[in-house]
């Protein structure tokens, strides 16, 4: 009984912390304007999911090792995510006002951009190392594997359903993509300080 909660525990989180990727992964397929193979589409749900599998990993390691100094950084985290989609989100914009429609969709999803935007989204699955600190290192290992699976194919079907939504849209993708990025970040940043 034990292994079925904590197998439901793990996969309850990896759909809280895979909201904000399916976030950004929708904008990522809205943002692809048609234009998404299925190598880009695994490769970027794929991101999104080790940078959610690696976070908890690290909170549970530091909380092993180094607590006094994790908990020193613990309150810029939010800050730092949500900072990053903003600056992100807002060039999307810009871009989405300033450059011209037949870009193709390699010109400006680059994997410094898409690495930038896996980290942003999962700084806050630091924090869920707290609720698998008390876990060994293999059961810590299990989780991490679950929600990282959980995430891949939550992005999976948020990057698809992006492009889907694309054809419909009566503006230019970048904008609507990087309004999704722009919301995230300055929720993030409200909640942070609240």
């Amino acid at each position: 009984m034990g292994i079925f909660f904590f197998i439901l525990n793990s996969l309850a989180l990896g759909v809280g912390l895979a909201m904000d990727a399916f976030s950004v992964a929708l904008a990522e397929g809205v943002n692809a304007k048609g234009h998404l193979s299925a190598k880009k589409g695994f490769i970027t749900a794929s991101t999104f999911a080790l940078f959610q599998g690696i976070m908890p990993l690290l909170g549970w390691f530091f909380l092993h090792t180094a607590a006094s100094y994790f908990k020193a950084i613990t309150p810029f985290i939010p800050i730092i995510s949500s900072l990053l989609l903003i600056a992100i989100g807002a060039k999307m914009i810009y871009e989405g006002i300033t450059v011209r429609e037949n870009r193709s969709y390699g010109e400006e999803s680059g994997g410094a951009r898409l690495l930038i935007l896996g980290l942003a989204t999962s700084l806050d699955a630091l924090s869920a190392g707290f609720s698998i600190a008390d876990r060994s290192a293999s059961a810590a290992l299990t989780s991490a594997f679950l929600i990282s699976s959980v995430t891949f194919l939550i992005c999976f079907i948020g990057i698809n359903l992006g492009e889907k939504i694309s054809e419909k849209l009566p503006f230019p993708a970048e904008i609507f993509g990087g309004g999704i990025l722009l919301i995230l970040g300055v929720r993030g940043l409200v909640e942070a300080f609240l």
